[in-house]
Order: C-alpha cells, then sequence, then structure tokens
C-alpha cells in the first residue's frame, strides 16, 4: 500500500502563509495614505460657530504692562471685540517659534491678543514671556488643563479667532507659521473683522 499524503500541495501551504502579511501590507499602505494626506492643522472644531467657553481663568501673577497686572481671561472681554485667542506653554518648543509672529501680531490694534497659559509653572512663563516680549493683553493660567479642554486644545500651542460676538469662528491646530499666517490666520482675522464693522 502506497502513503498518501494529508498536507496540503505546497503552493497552497504558502499562499496561506503569506496572506496574512498581504493584508498587513495592505492596510498599512491605506493608513499611510490617509494619515499623510490630511493637514494636521486643519482639525475641524465642534466649536466653531458657537460661543467661546465662559471660563474665568485668574491672572499670570508677576506679570506686569505699563498699567499694572497683566488680567486674567475674563470671557466678558470678547463682546465687541475681535480676539486672538492663544493657547501656549514655556515647555512647548513651537511656542517658542510662534512667539516672535506673535509679538508681531500684537502691533494690529484692531483686535486683541488672549493668551491661555496652559500647565505651565509660573516662574517659567513669566521668563518666556520676558525673553520674547508679551504680546498678550490678558493672560489667563490654565494651571489643571480643563479650560483647555473646554476649548477643545488638542495640544500646544492652538489659536482660535473669537468674532466680536463673542463666538468661536476658526481654530488652528499647531504653531503660526510665516506661511499659515499669511494664507490663513491673517484672512480669517480680516473676514471676523469685517463681520464685526
Amino acid at each position: 500500500m502506497s502513503e498518501q499524503s494529508t498536507s496540503a500541495p505546497p503552493v497552497r501551504r504558502t499562499f496561506l502563509m503569506v496572506l496574512p502579511l498581504l493584508a498587513f501590507l495592505g492596510l498599512a499602505v491605506l493608513f499611510w495614505f490617509r494619515l499623510g494626506s490630511g493637514d494636521p492643522s486643519r482639525i475641524p472644531s465642534a466649536l466653531i460657530g458657537r460661543p467661546a467657553p465662559q471660563t474665568m481663568l485668574p491672572p499670570l501673577q508677576g506679570l506686569q504692562a505699563d498699567s499694572g497686572q497683566v488680567p486674567g481671561l475674563d470671557p466678558a472681554a470678547f463682546k465687541g471685540k475681535v480676539s486672538l485667542v492663544n493657547v501656549w506653554a514655556s515647555w512647548c518648543v513651537p511656542c517658542h517659534d510662534e512667539a516672535p509672529l506673535l509679538t508681531e501680531l500684537a502691533k494690529d490694534k484692531r483686535f486683541q491678543l488672549v493668551g491661555i497659559n496652559y500647565k505651565d509653572a509660573p516662574d517659567n512663563a513669566r521668563r518666556f514671556l520676558g525673553r520674547y516680549g508679551n504680546p498678550f493683553g490678558r493672560v489667563g493660567v490654565d494651571a489643571n488643563g480643563r479650560a483647555s479642554i473646554e476649548w477643545g486644545v488638542y495640544g500646544v500651542p492652538e489659536t482660535f479667532v473669537v468674532g466680536p460676538e463673542g463666538t468661536i469662528v476658526y481654530k488652528l491646530v499647531g504653531p503660526i507659521t510665516p506661511d499659515n499666517l499669511k494664507a490663513v490666520l491673517l484672512p480669517q482675522l480680516d473676514k471676523a473683522l469685517k463681520a464685526g464693522s
């Protein structure tokens, strides 16, 4: 009697071994193209078109301006003015890169610049602003990060344009750069200013 082989033919067995690898590679390519094709600064925000969060934040103690202590964040300050709200921290490397651009933006008195200092040590935050100059008319301290959650912040830095009626009209995820300042942020500010006049 001759022995019959009960195993699968070698070609079929090889195909079955390679099939999971092919499936994995296919999924990897799909994820690569989906993740690589998007602009992370264009993450949609559920808060666009809604009132800015009504969160009061204390001032950064010891941060002085010509008129004395720089005030904290009061939601009432958004009414009647276009505001640029920047969420930043001294430990955030991209925040250092965008600081000179914020200083330039602060020269435009058509809108107010508001800072939310995110999970930072007060001494470090004051040193940061001392190094680059304080562009903010108000700086609220978000020591535990709760206010930033209410603003829908994914990470620092993030910047919001708030219209004169106190509604969030635009959100920029990531640092302000010369390119996105010119192409996106300034046009959004202009649009908010025109809508408010």
